[in-house]
């Protein structure tokens, strides 16, 4: 072949794999509200920087006429580029190649991609719109999600692993995402679900419809599958730039940092996308003594406490819809990132139920995957009571918080802003659970529990005799409050390092995080602990 002929064959192939199934399934693809493979990379990556890699790669697989459908690329985009400068690897499904349908091919090509991630030390972008199994293919296709899972698995605290739904992600495709570290999804596009409306109805005789099964509000506001929940596949994608702006590339690396001087390094496009200026002008948390009441018994919300808290407009929240008493997402303290874990007083008092510890729990083991030090925010009355939550496991989901604030080696700081109740307490990374620092304002209540509570079984004898019960209970009630809720008690004791006033709270912090940058332990030599899961 000369060249003429040879350079034509590749510049027509290539047109083929870019192609995709065609105009007429594209054109489908856009009515349906969403973009294609290739667009969704063009607007995640920064521009000109995407590399394919395996493009040309198409099924061997002959049977069902499927031979007719092949077309180059196999119905997934792969290869690398940069985000903010960054490396990134990313693969992109196709659904206009047999329905995104995943073959022996198609998960050699995102395995391949699986692969260079974890050896360049860089994160890894999946972005799901798949029909699921490719049926004519059989084995070969289940064969090819073992190969994805063992590598999620393999990468999990090594890399950060992102997965975007935009379009079906449906039976043993879903196990990918949730292997990964964050799931996006988009309202009206995206839908995840093990077993499909029609095997429902059919097993259970349960009419429902496919968003009703596994729609984005279901996994962000029930399940809690899912962590951050966008209009638009443009606003998902964007929101997947952001949040890699607050993570390292591995778990090797610092997390980024936005100068001080107003110049956002390595985050300048991004960041001013999707945030307001970062201002670096804050001196004190004045604020605060207005919207935390001294009364334990009346709420606020901890989002404007942590907006008094960090550099302005960088609060990231994740699982924001779902276990909404407790708040967890990154935040930037002069341009650094950090991990923020709150009691939230207004849904159930900040109490925590099963769904909170596990939402509380696996933000901490990722932000000490990938040295994100972390600052806890406590207002919390217990562990939330009732039959409801411990038939559901409170205790054995409860245990997980516990040992994920115990494993974890970042940098840990905690300020008891009012309420610190009993095993509640404890799990909320207290002093003797392994926090570096801990603070407190004066209006904080250490103590097993509440006055009332404590008063009516420490004292129920007394005021039980006594000539009048109500003025006996008001008078052991003071007693109580003078003498164990307060912070100088746990104070005196080295429980809490120091206590102080709330428009102090930024200055504190800003120097704990100082006095900590240059923390190392050494890990207990094990193969790995067992959590209680």
């Amino acid at each position: 072949m000369n060249w003429d002929d040879a350079l034509k064959e590749l510049d027509e192939r290539r047109a083929k794999a870019v192609a995709g199934g065609g105009e007429a399934k594209i054109e489908k693809q856009h009515k349906s509200g969403k973009l294609t493979a290739r667009e969704r990379i063009e607007v995640l990556l920064d521009k000109d920087t995407f590399v394919e890699v395996n493009n040309f790669i198409e099924s061997r697989i002959d049977d069902f006429d499927l031979d007719k459908k092949r077309v180059p690329g196999d119905g997934v985009v792969t290869g690398y580029g940069k985000i903010d400068g960054r490396l990134v690897f990313v693969a992109s499904e196709d659904f206009t190649v047999i329905g995104g349908t995943l073959g022996e091919y198609h998960s050699f090509k995102i395995t391949h991609i699986q692969d260079m991630a974890m050896d360049m030390k860089a994160p890894l972008i999946c972005i799901n719109d798949s029909g699921g199994a490719r049926i004519e293919e059989g084995i070969s296709s289940l064969s090819g999600y073992s190969g994805m899972f063992l590598r999620h698995t393999k990468a999990s605290g090594m890399i950060p692993q992102i997965a975007v739904i935009l379009g079906p992600c449906s039976g043993g495709a879903c196990y990918a995402p949730a292997i990964c570290d964050f799931i996006f999804m988009v309202r009206d596009i995206s839908k995840m679900f093990i077993t499909g409306p029609n095997v429902v109805k059919t097993v259970i005789n349960e009419e429902v419809s496919v968003e009703e099964l596994g729609g984005a509000e279901v996994h962000a506001v029930k399940s809690g599958v899912s962590h951050f929940t966008y209009d638009s596949e443009q606003e998902c994608l964007m929101g997947v730039r952001k949040l890699l702006g607050y993570l390292p590339s591995n778990w090797e690396e610092k997390p980024p940092v936005v100068d001080l001087s107003g110049i956002k390094t390595g985050l300048s496009k991004v960041w001013g996308r999707l945030n307001k200026p970062v201002k670096m002008t804050k001196t004190d948390c004045t604020e605060l003594r207005e919207i935390v009441p001294d009364n334990s018994r009346h709420a606020y919300d901890v989002h404007e406490v942590l907006d008094c808290i960090v550099d302005d407009g960088s609060f990231y929240e994740v699982q924001k819809d779902f276990a909404t008493n407790a708040v967890v997402g990154f935040g930037r303290m002069d341009g650094r990132s950090v991990g923020f874990v709150c009691n939230q007083p207004i849904v159930m008092g900040g109490s925590i139920d099963y769904h909170a510890s596990d939402k509380m729990a696996r933000f901490i083991r990722f932000c000490d995957c990938f040295n994100i030090p972390l600052i806890t925010l406590v207002d919390v009355p217990a562990f939330l009571p009732g039959t409801k939550q411990e038939h559901r496991g409170i205790i054995r989901h409860g245990a997980k918080v516990l040992y994920a604030y115990s494993e974890a080696t970042v940098p840990k700081i905690t300020l008891i802003m009012r309420k610190a109740y009993g095993g509640a307490y404890i799990a909320m990374n207290s002093k003797e659970m392994g926090a570096d620092l801990v603070y407190a304002w004066p209006i904080a209540e250490i103590a097993v529990m509440g006055a009332d509570g404590a008063v009516n079984i420490a004292f129920k004898k007394k005021i039980k005799e006594a000539e009048n019960p109500d003025a006996a209970r008001e008078m052991y009630k003071k007693e109580y409050e003078e003498r164990f809720l307060n912070p100088y008690v746990a104070a005196s004791r080295g429980y809490v390092n120091e206590v102080i006033k709330p428009e102090e709270t930024r200055e504190k912090l800003l120097a704990a995080l100082n006095g900590l940058k240059g923390k190392k332990v050494k890990p207990l030599e094990k193969k790995h602990g067992n959590i209680p899961l």
